[in-house]
Protein backbone atom coordinates (compact mmCIF):
# COMPACT_ATOMS: atom_id res chain seq x y z
CA UNK A 1 0.00 0.00 0.00
CA UNK A 2 1.42 3.20 -1.29
CA UNK A 3 2.27 5.36 1.62
CA UNK A 4 3.04 9.67 2.14
CA UNK A 5 6.59 9.64 3.58
CA UNK A 6 6.89 13.57 3.46
CA UNK A 7 5.38 16.74 2.07
CA UNK A 8 5.83 18.06 -1.23
CA UNK A 9 6.55 21.77 -1.39
CA UNK A 10 6.71 23.56 -4.49
CA UNK A 11 9.96 24.11 -5.89
CA UNK A 12 12.21 27.65 -5.16
CA UNK A 13 14.93 28.87 -6.39
CA UNK A 14 17.16 27.04 -9.23
CA UNK A 15 14.69 24.14 -9.45
CA UNK A 16 11.41 26.36 -9.78
CA UNK A 17 13.69 28.30 -12.76
CA UNK A 18 14.46 24.74 -14.43
CA UNK A 19 10.89 23.57 -14.15
CA UNK A 20 9.51 26.56 -15.76
CA UNK A 21 12.36 26.48 -18.18
CA UNK A 22 10.03 24.80 -21.41
CA UNK A 23 7.55 27.61 -21.21
CA UNK A 24 10.06 30.23 -22.32
CA UNK A 25 10.32 27.68 -25.93
CA UNK A 26 6.76 28.14 -25.94
CA UNK A 27 7.13 31.56 -26.28
CA UNK A 28 9.35 31.86 -28.29
CA UNK A 29 7.18 29.88 -30.76
CA UNK A 30 9.47 26.57 -30.16
CA UNK A 31 6.83 24.69 -28.73
CA UNK A 32 7.15 22.03 -31.56
CA UNK A 33 10.33 21.00 -29.88
CA UNK A 34 8.39 19.43 -26.76
CA UNK A 35 6.20 17.10 -28.97
CA UNK A 36 3.52 15.74 -27.92
CA UNK A 37 4.69 14.18 -24.49
CA UNK A 38 4.00 17.80 -23.29
CA UNK A 39 1.89 20.82 -22.96
CA UNK A 40 1.68 24.65 -22.52
CA UNK A 41 -1.48 25.24 -20.19
CA UNK A 42 -2.41 28.75 -19.42
CA UNK A 43 -4.95 29.16 -17.02
CA UNK A 44 -6.92 32.26 -14.93
CA UNK A 45 -5.40 32.77 -11.86
CA UNK A 46 -8.24 32.49 -9.26
CA UNK A 47 -7.00 35.63 -6.67
CA UNK A 48 -5.67 37.47 -9.82
CA UNK A 49 -7.88 36.63 -12.56
CA UNK A 50 -4.45 36.89 -14.65
CA UNK A 51 -3.36 34.00 -17.29
CA UNK A 52 -0.79 31.89 -15.88
CA UNK A 53 1.05 29.23 -17.37
CA UNK A 54 2.58 25.77 -16.64
CA UNK A 55 4.47 22.92 -18.72
CA UNK A 56 2.96 19.48 -18.33
CA UNK A 57 3.62 16.30 -19.27
CA UNK A 58 0.13 14.60 -20.87
CA UNK A 59 0.02 11.43 -18.91
CA UNK A 60 -2.58 9.96 -21.48
CA UNK A 61 -5.60 10.79 -23.96
CA UNK A 62 -9.04 9.85 -23.81
CA UNK A 63 -9.90 7.69 -26.58
CA UNK A 64 -13.21 9.33 -28.49
CA UNK A 65 -12.72 12.78 -27.20
CA UNK A 66 -9.50 13.53 -28.07
CA UNK A 67 -8.64 14.99 -24.01
CA UNK A 68 -5.59 14.96 -22.65
CA UNK A 69 -5.43 13.82 -18.80
CA UNK A 70 -2.73 15.72 -16.27
CA UNK A 71 -1.68 14.67 -12.98
CA UNK A 72 -0.92 17.04 -10.73
CA UNK A 73 1.85 15.51 -9.37
CA UNK A 74 2.16 18.38 -6.05
CA UNK A 75 -0.73 16.66 -5.38
CA UNK A 76 -4.35 18.93 -5.08
CA UNK A 77 -2.51 22.26 -3.17
CA UNK A 78 -0.88 22.78 -7.14
CA UNK A 79 -1.12 26.17 -7.62
CA UNK A 80 -2.41 25.42 -11.61
CA UNK A 81 -5.01 22.28 -10.27
CA UNK A 82 -6.86 24.44 -7.50
CA UNK A 83 -7.03 27.77 -10.69
CA UNK A 84 -8.32 25.30 -12.73
CA UNK A 85 -10.84 24.13 -10.19
CA UNK A 86 -11.82 27.86 -10.08
CA UNK A 87 -12.07 28.69 -14.07
CA UNK A 88 -11.83 25.48 -15.69
CA UNK A 89 -11.60 27.07 -19.47
CA UNK A 90 -8.15 27.24 -20.27
CA UNK A 91 -6.12 27.46 -23.88
CA UNK A 92 -3.27 24.37 -24.37
CA UNK A 93 -0.38 24.39 -26.69
CA UNK A 94 0.77 20.99 -27.78
CA UNK A 95 3.78 21.31 -29.85
CA UNK A 96 2.88 24.36 -32.38
CA UNK A 97 -0.97 23.64 -32.23
CA UNK A 98 -2.77 26.01 -29.57
CA UNK A 99 -6.83 25.96 -28.91
CA UNK A 100 -8.82 26.57 -26.00
CA UNK A 101 -10.06 23.81 -24.01
CA UNK A 102 -11.93 22.76 -20.87
CA UNK A 103 -10.49 21.18 -18.08
CA UNK A 104 -12.59 18.65 -15.93
CA UNK A 105 -10.81 17.61 -12.50
CA UNK A 106 -11.35 13.22 -12.63
CA UNK A 107 -13.20 11.01 -10.01
CA UNK A 108 -10.42 9.74 -7.14
CA UNK A 109 -11.29 6.24 -9.50
CA UNK A 110 -10.58 7.67 -12.40
CA UNK A 111 -7.34 8.95 -11.33
CA UNK A 112 -6.17 5.98 -10.16
CA UNK A 113 -7.09 4.30 -13.50
CA UNK A 114 -5.66 6.58 -15.34
CA UNK A 115 -2.31 6.49 -12.54
CA UNK A 116 -2.69 2.73 -13.10
CA UNK A 117 -2.28 3.04 -16.77
CA UNK A 118 0.39 5.76 -16.71
CA UNK A 119 3.13 4.17 -14.77
CA UNK A 120 3.82 0.32 -16.66
CA UNK A 121 4.08 2.88 -20.36
CA UNK A 122 6.83 5.15 -18.08
CA UNK A 123 8.17 3.10 -15.36
CA UNK A 124 11.36 5.03 -14.77
CA UNK A 125 9.23 8.38 -15.07
CA UNK A 126 6.47 7.04 -12.88
CA UNK A 127 9.13 6.31 -9.91
CA UNK A 128 10.53 9.52 -10.17
CA UNK A 129 7.13 11.56 -10.11
CA UNK A 130 6.84 9.42 -6.62
CA UNK A 131 10.32 10.20 -5.39
CA UNK A 132 9.31 14.02 -6.12
CA UNK A 133 6.25 13.39 -4.43
CA UNK A 134 7.20 11.82 -1.62
CA UNK A 135 5.47 8.80 -2.18
CA UNK A 136 6.45 5.60 -1.27
CA UNK A 137 5.13 2.36 -3.09
CA UNK A 138 5.63 -1.46 -4.35
CA UNK A 139 5.36 -0.40 -8.00
CA UNK A 140 2.60 -2.79 -8.65
CA UNK A 141 -0.50 -1.82 -10.64
CA UNK A 142 -2.92 -1.55 -7.72
CA UNK A 143 -0.21 0.72 -5.46
CA UNK A 144 -0.34 2.98 -8.76
CA UNK A 145 -4.05 2.77 -8.92
CA UNK A 146 -4.14 3.58 -5.10
CA UNK A 147 -1.66 7.08 -5.44
CA UNK A 148 -3.93 8.33 -8.18
CA UNK A 149 -7.05 7.71 -6.04
CA UNK A 150 -5.64 9.10 -2.92
CA UNK A 151 -2.49 11.32 -3.53
CA UNK A 152 -2.38 12.42 -7.20
CA UNK A 153 -5.49 14.17 -8.69
CA UNK A 154 -5.94 13.81 -12.97
CA UNK A 155 -7.67 16.44 -14.94
CA UNK A 156 -8.98 16.06 -18.58
CA UNK A 157 -8.40 19.22 -20.52
CA UNK A 158 -10.64 18.49 -23.86
CA UNK A 159 -9.73 20.79 -26.80
CA UNK A 160 -13.17 22.85 -27.88
CA UNK A 161 -14.05 23.54 -31.26
CA UNK A 162 -11.59 25.50 -33.62
CA UNK A 163 -13.49 28.39 -34.01
CA UNK A 164 -14.72 28.36 -30.22
CA UNK A 165 -13.15 32.13 -28.41
CA UNK A 166 -9.68 31.29 -26.38
CA UNK A 167 -9.87 31.37 -22.54
CA UNK A 168 -10.29 34.86 -21.07
CA UNK A 169 -6.52 36.44 -20.68
CA UNK A 170 -5.11 34.81 -23.67
CA UNK A 171 -5.17 34.51 -27.10
CA UNK A 172 -4.76 31.85 -29.79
Amino acid sequence: MPRKVRATPSPTGWRRLLARAPIHLYRWHLGRLMGGRVLLLTHTGRKSGRPRQVVLEVTGRTPGTGAYRLASGLGPTSQWYRNILHTPEVTIQVGGRRTAAVARPMTPEESGRAMAEYAPRHPRTARRLMGVCGIETDGTAEDYYLVGRDHIPFVEITPVAPDAPVAPGTSA
